[in-house]
């Protein structure tokens, strides 16, 4: 129980992809599908942006799934994809190999099928790792709201926690007086926050009065930003 009341922070954990290609994404049926995509995106990025360690695990890709999204190898154009037959990707020893070498035992999962390699992945990292899994519900999707609700369920009664994008992402920055990462998640939260990202527009030229942004626009101090 200490180890679940644990903040995330970019020290203790490490970050796993799971089939995010487009075979798999066919079958989601229990978010949309551009909706799921947006918040791998913006996951990966914040990832990226507080240099979590990170690995992306494919299935049968020539064979079946299909290439993974190529917004998300745009993260990380370098990153070594990790291929592999099993639905579970705990089975593949180059999988449990990087897991190993990032050396946090907090592993956030985002993939497809939330019921299937999901599941199966947090189940055995959990019991023959002794990783502590946070699984993105709005980064994973199943087959049907169900699949979804009842493979949340499972892993939550195994001992793993459901988390989302936005709050994943807000605890590993946690204050907001942490300047190194300041403009790259509101830049990140103004592209793939829905909401929340047009709010933070709204603040940067409404409240505090900055020129509306072209690219990347105006910054604000951390502080006047509360």
């Amino acid at each position: 129980m200490d180890n679940q009341l644990e903040l995330l922070t970019p020290d203790n954990s490490q970050m796993i992809f799971i089939d995010h290609q487009p075979q798999m994404a066919f079958g989601v049926q229990s978010i949309d599908r551009q909706i799921l995509k947006n918040n791998v995106v913006a996951l990966a990025k914040a990832a990226k942006l507080f240099s979590i360690p990170t690995t992306i695990s494919t299935v049968e890709t020539e064979a079946f799934s299909g290439h993974t999204y190529p917004e998300l190898l745009e993260v990380f154009p370098d990153k070594e994809i990790l291929e592999r037959t099993s639905m579970n990707s705990w089975d593949d020893q180059k999988v449990r190999d990087a897991l190993a070498k990032a050396g946090r035992k907090k592993v956030v999962v985002s993939g497809l099928w939330t019921g299937i390699c999901n599941c199966m992945f947090a189940l055995s990292a959990m019991a023959e790792g002794g990783y502590e899994v946070y699984m993105v519900a709005d980064a994973s999707g199943d087959t049907s709201p169900l699949a979804q609700d009842l493979a949340m369920q499972r892993v939550n009664q195994a001992g793993a926690i459901s988390t989302t994008t936005i709050q994943t992402m807000l605890e590993w920055q946690r204050d907001w007086a942490r300047r190194s990462s300041y403009d790259g998640l509101l830049d990140i939260i103004r592209e793939h926050g829905g909401a929340y990202g047009m709010g933070v527009d709204y603040a940067y030229t409404m409240v505090h009065k900055a020129k509306e942004r072209v690219e990347h626009g105006p910054r604000l101090d951390p502080v006047a930003a509360g």
